[in-house]
């Protein structure tokens, strides 16, 4: 489904600029590599292929990959007279030819792969991210595809794999439900006109709260969203809070809660209330990640939600199944971000509750309590069930639902986005465990301020102010308005 909708899809000018730079900067290399090695045959052959590329503008990056090898191997293997003997005539000579043409075709599958899968439009990637992340991918070992589980010298009650997970939390309150006296949402419901907006690099956030704008006929940038939500470009998160700040110094309001539900999203949307939604995102089927989508409208008939996606070509509306859609949203504990007129105010405190944190948290401890009863194997939701005791204060209980979940394999990019687990584990004193998560967050990128910050953290509480220091500066790198950094660098002693 996704591979075909793909290739009709209108390209977008970034994925030409991006392609013809990857493929440029290949030859490049390639050309220079192979003609100080081979001689004058190669660098006629690789110039020659310069030459035909250069008039094929437009073309796919599987069919100039296939190109470009095809010419590697002939100006390698072709002309036996012009070739450095030395290569040939010497297990070392051999062994490095072989691994340089291994080279070439890791790096070249790299690219048709990074261009083929779109990963070039992958929310938090930029091309060459993209092309060194499928590198890395092909040589990452399957533990290293998840948040590293806890020890087995981890002060907590967590059980063996082999063993029944521990119990979920039944002794969570009964919570009243928003919107309870309210009659049923309509059968359906649609928002619009709706600009659509194509992120640029790393800008899912941005790309998508300018379209939530446009709802209300505003005529909002990307760009101008991203001088305010981002100090860098390769920030890794805009955490809701952002979004909202956003939302609100453009004259709208906005609030983000947790814990929602299908009927809250659809009585929002027959309100013309826009929702921006958190969601698990897996482009590819493998490389899963955080992500923002816009809801626009519902259909109880179909019984989808439309979405429009930034990831997505323009002006294409993504119908979103009510269960596919729920499985998603459930990897951030149902985060929703209604965007809404002052005088809507009223509206949605009837529809979603209050906004503050605690009535919010105890629905979505006790939704977890619930999920957990009918799948106990559910790491998404032990890791939920822990997000929200981190906020009620229970941070004991939440490290063993974090332990668990760890246990039960969470993504890889997960602590890219959500921090319960280092506020849990810093408050119940678990340093090592802090340092083990941001350690292998900051192996994959060194861009998060907030495994550096939560790194400094750990050192400050182990007594290691200069350590602490150096990661509470990498975080302010990252990020200069990152606010605890700055506080917590304050506490260090001189």
């Amino acid at each position: 489904m996704r591979s075909a909708r793909v290739h009709r899809r209108p390209k977008h000018a970034d994925t030409f600029l991006a392609t013809a730079a990857m493929w440029a900067g290949l030859l490049v290399m390639g050309s220079q590599h192979l003609a100080n090695r081979f001689g004058a045959f190669t660098r006629h052959r690789i110039s020659e292929l310069g030459r035909t590329t250069g008039t094929q503008g437009g073309g796919s990056g599987g069919a100039q990959g296939n190109s470009w090898i095809t010419y590697v191997v002939q100006a390698i293997f072709g002309s036996q007279s012009t070739r450095n003997p030395s290569m040939t005539k010497s297990p070392v000579g051999t062994a490095r030819l072989a691994g340089m043409l291994g080279a070439c075709l890791i790096v070249g599958f790299a690219g048709v792969t990074a261009v083929r899968s779109d990963a070039i439009h992958v929310p938090g990637t930029r091309t060459m991210d993209a092309i060194s992340s499928r590198i890395r991918g092909s040589f990452r070992s399957a533990e290293a595809s998840y948040v590293p589980p806890p020890s087995a010298r981890t002060p907590s009650k967590v059980v063996n794999e082999a063993n029944s997970p521990v119990e979920p939390n039944r002794d969570a309150p009964e919570t009243e439900v928003p919107g309870a006296s309210l009659p049923p949402p309509p059968p359906s419901a649609r928002i619009g006109p709706v600009t659509h907006v194509w992120q640029t690099w790393n800008n899912c956030g941005p790309a998508t709260v300018t379209m939530a704008l446009s709802t209300f006929g505003r005529a909002e940038s990307q760009a101008a969203a991203v001088n305010f939500l981002k100090t860098s470009k390769d920030d890794k998160n805009v955490d809701p809070s952002e979004l909202v700040s956003y939302a609100r110094a453009r004259g709208l309001n906005a609030d983000w809660r947790v814990g929602g539900d299908l009927v809250i999203l659809k009585r929002l949307l027959a309100e013309s209330i826009p929702v921006i939604v958190e969601v698990g995102f897996n482009p590819d089927g493998k490389d899963w990640m955080g992500h923002y989508r816009l809801l626009v409208g519902y259909d109880d008939g179909t019984a989808r939600f439309t979405a429009y996606d930034s990831y997505l070509a323009p002006g294409v509306n993504v119908p979103q199944p009510y269960d596919k859609f729920d499985s998603d949203w459930r990897a951030f504990n149902r985060t929703f971000i209604p965007i809404f007129r002052p005088a809507q105010a009223a509206v949605v405190v009837a529809i979603a509750g209050s906004a503050d944190t605690e009535p919010q948290h105890l629905r979505a401890l006790a939704t977890a309590s619930r999920e957990l009863a009918e799948n106990p194997k559910d790491a998404f939701v032990w890791f939920n069930q822990g997000m929200s005791l981190t906020s009620l204060g229970r941070t004991a209980e939440a490290a063993e639902s974090f332990d668990q979940a760890r246990l039960l394999k969470l993504p890889w990019r997960m602590l890219w986005y959500q921090f319960g687990p280092f506020d849990a584990y810093l408050a119940e004193g678990r340093l090592n465990d802090v340092l083990t998560l941001a350690n292998a967050n900051l192996a994959q990128t060194s861009d998060l301020e907030e495994s550096h910050f939560f790194k400094g953290r750990a050192l400050q509480e182990s007594g290691r102010f200069a350590e602490a220091r150096a990661s509470y500066l990498r975080a302010l790198a990252a990020n200069s308005r990152y606010v605890p950094a700055y506080h917590y660098l304050s506490t260090l002693p001189n």
